[in-house]
């Protein structure tokens, strides 16, 4: 027993120092969460006087064809009907508790979650191609979806259930797919109205109040622990708010209680802001940008909406500033570092940048293909594309967009110590970089202080490699096992035969910034995030030159009471090849970078090796090594980076 106790508490101390974990797990205390509960009855008042007597989804319910037909005219809604017509002509995809046990019994959560998604985004497409048509070619297979998604033994993902207290109907806890499912088929409900068979409506009505509402409500009342989202600061707490307020929204019939949701979301989101530097820094990377903040501005805008613009979420600086992290964080259009838990390719999504363009009056520099006008199933759930597809507050008041802005010579994020390093006005220049301090307890969190990223072009050439698929070790005691979550896979020192250690104490100290418009120079300590007492002295020096075609150069100065081994490395998915005993060729995507090599203090050997894991990138990436022959008492080792003719 003791001994499962002690493996326990090192789980949460290492989720907690990857900021994976929500205060009902971290040793907050029931007791002070329960003193947090509950909203002022005065607050809720004040709200139900501002909603509608009745409930009131999102969007224009089918019958309002003017609305329809308007929407129904855009040239690529003809390809969400063929979609539709295509799913009419397969079966419905079948789940079964064999295939949601599986998570429990090998870690394993992708072919459950393929499965979900597949059914989940049937409905939405199904749901709009009716709506678009309005023919009843698509109720009985609405309906279908709808009955068998809620005949499911649970709607929480098995990775969140991984004691199956929830597949086994011991409790019933909210989570990210549970509450966006609950908005989805409340959406349904107002958008398709009595085209959907009475019964199929009381069923939607009665499984989101027992799986999402009532399991909320609970524990706001102090009746039931779980729910640590509610005081979370990551992307769970705006998504799980996001569904249950929307839900709510649409489905519940007293104006006191659905003003008692919004209560909760105007006090409860304020601990997802606080997730956020002062700066708006989103340290879950920019994917998680994307789907946390995201559901913060359709939550924001929803709110909006239910109370014809009396209630704003989207005001203040601490909305603003993480509201433009979107803007700030691209390295060259449309390319993003992956810092965190993120898709190697990811950006911020072109509907959202539309959003945040229009409400703040930003011109966005992004050269996304996307049209944020046009419905896109089925990468979106259903209130995504009603939301932000079809017309809201924002895009109605302002039909103009503000003008596109070239992306500035730099954005830094001082509190996060990131800088984000471009061309400027030199057109020569065709290397662009992504510098990160930071700390090893961020949100989503890689051992990563000290890392880079450099683009020539449009193209990472040196990369992060970005997450893994998630498995039961990526949110485990094992997480930093991973090669590309600890900081074997990414371009930082190895210290003593070290790698860096988790935690807030483990931090990037910026010693000093200096920023031209010719160059920029970002020095950090970075002794701490390495658990090795015989280091005196660990500063990395980012210089990113704005000269010629431009270049990056890292130099890292180490000290030790006594000799050690020390190394440094170079992560790129591309190939790379020796020109010299001091100059490698590192080529990807048709470009291409030469990486000069100097160090003081001893000789150095090059030797590379893949890593092996399983990534979203689907990708193997190469750790270039630099590392001294024999152990040094002081040394230097410096690459300067350019770009490469092709």
């Amino acid at each position: 027993m003791m001994q499962e106790c002690c493996r326990m508490l090192r789980v949460r101390q290492l989720l907690v120092a990857a900021g994976l974990m929500g205060l009902a797990a971290t040793g907050y205390g029931a007791a002070a969460v329960t003193a947090e509960m509950g909203v002022d009855p005065a607050r809720t008042r004040e709200i139900a006087a501002m909603l509608p007597q009745r409930p009131e989804g999102i969007g224009r319910p089918i019958a309002d064809r003017a609305a329809w037909e308007a929407i129904a005219s855009q040239p690529r809604c003809q390809a969400i009907l063929e979609a539709a017509d295509k799913l009419l002509a397969e079966p419905l995809p079948q789940t079964s508790d064999d295939l949601y046990l599986e998570y429990s019994r090998t870690g394993n959560r992708t072919h459950w979650q393929d499965v979900a998604f597949k059914r989940r985004a049937r409905l939405d497409t199904l749901v709009l191609a009716e709506c678009i048509e309005n023919k009843g070619r698509y109720v009985a297979a609405m309906a279908e979806a709808i009955r068998s998604i809620c005949a499911e033994q649970t709607w929480i993902y098995p990775a969140h259930d991984g004691a199956l207290n929830n597949f086994h109907s011991k409790e019933v806890d909210v989570d990210l797919g549970s509450a966006a499912l609950g908005w989805t088929l409340g959406t349904t409900d107002w958008l398709l109205g009595d085209r959907l068979d009475a019964s199929v409506r009381e069923l939607i009505r009665s499984k989101v109040r027992e799986r999402v509402l009532d399991p909320f409500k609970e524990t706001i009342a102090g009746k039931r622990q779980g729910n640590w989202w509610i005081m979370a600061t990551n992307n769970w707490n705006a998504v799980c708010f996001a569904g249950v307020t929307g839900a709510a929204l649409t489905l519940v019939e007293p104006g006191q209680e659905r003003a008692f949701y919004v209560a909760c979301a105007e006090k409860y989101t304020k601990h997802f802001l606080a997730g956020f530097a002062a700066d708006g820094y989103c340290t879950e990377g920019v994917s998680y940008w994307g789907y946390g903040f995201g559901h913060y501005l359709m939550l924001a805008e929803t709110v909006w909406q239910a109370t014809g613009g009396r209630l704003d979420l989207l005001a203040g600086d601490k909305v603003r500033r993480p509201a433009l992290y979107g803007t700030k964080i691209e390295i060259a259009p449309g390319v993003c570092p992956a810092f965190a838990d993120c898709f190697v390719d990811a950006h911020p999504q072109v509907r959202l940048l539309d959003y945040v363009s229009r409400r703040w009056g930003v011109g966005v520099a992004s050269s996304g293909a996307e049209d944020p006008a046009v419905p896109k199933l089925p990468a979106s759930p259903l209130y995504d594309v009603v939301l932000l597809g079809l017309g809201n507050t924002v895009s109605l008041k302002t039909t103009s967009r503000p003008a596109a802005a070239r992306l500035p010579e730099r954005c830094w994020f001082e509190s996060a110590g990131v800088l984000i390093d471009r061309p400027g006005d030199n057109k020569n220049c065709l290397l662009a970089a992504a510098l990160k301090g930071g700390h090893n307890a961020e949100n989503h969190n890689h051992n990563d202080v000290g890392s880079y990223v450099v683009v020539v072009g449009r193209q990472l050439v040196l990369v992060d490699p970005g997450a893994e698929v998630y498995t039961r070790r990526t949110f485990s005691e094992h997480r930093y096992d991973s090669k590309v979550i600890n900081s074997f896979g990414h371009p930082v020192p190895m210290v003593a035969g070290k790698l860096q250690r988790p935690g807030l104490d483990a931090r990037g100290r910026v010693v000093r910034t200096e920023f031209t418009d010719a160059a920029d120079t970002l020095v950090l300590d970075i002794r701490s995030a390495y658990d090795v007492p015989e280091l005196e002295k660990l500063d990395r020096t980012f210089v990113y030159s704005r000269g010629g075609a431009g270049s990056l150069t890292v130099a890292d100065d180490v000290a030790f009471k006594s000799p050690q081994a020390f190394g440094t490395a170079i992560i790129t998915f591309g190939r790379w090849q020796k020109l010299g005993q001091d100059k490698l060729r590192i080529e990807d995507g048709g470009e291409a970078v030469e990486v000069a090599i100097h160090a003081t203090g001893g000789d150095i050997a090059v030797q590379a090796e893949e890593i092996h894991e399983d990534l979203l990138a689907k990708q193997t990436p190469t750790r270039i090594g630099i590392d001294f022959v024999k152990p040094v008492a002081n040394g230097n080792i410096t690459v300067r980076i350019t770009p490469a003719g092709k």
